[in-house]
């Protein structure tokens, strides 16, 4: 069992299923998770609790690649901000010091549990 916290927009589109792709780090923290564990996920402003299965782990070395590669609208964009999407838009939560030490990941996670 792994426990992530989340701002409430990211956190409300998991738990309708819109958002499947859970972007991060791929830090010693996120080294331990493994397909077919769970992740509690905490709302960080109302607290709010839910569970997902992981069900595949994608791993790049930047999220220049991870953006080319998987389907941004699982990955917690919309249609109305799609097109702007860019992997600098990670930088506000990984310096690129960061990203190049320890790559990152794209978790997927079962749509809804």
């Amino acid at each position: 069992m792994h426990n992530m916290k989340l701002h409430s927009t990211p956190f409300e589109m998991i738990k309708s299923g819109e958002k499947t792709i859970e972007l991060r780090l791929f830090d010693e923290k996120r080294q331990q998770v493994k397909v077919g564990d769970k992740i509690i996920f905490t709302n960080t402003t109302t607290g709010e609790t839910l569970n997902r299965t992981v069900v595949k782990l994608h791993r790049f070395d930047s999220f220049e690649e991870l953006y080319k590669s998987l389907p941004l609208l699982q990955c917690g964009y919309t249609v109305n901000d799609v097109d702007s999407a860019k992997p600098s838009d990670m930088e506000q939560y990984y310096s690129v010091a960061e990203q190049k030490k320890y790559g990152v990941v794209g978790i997927e996670l079962c749509p809804l549990e």
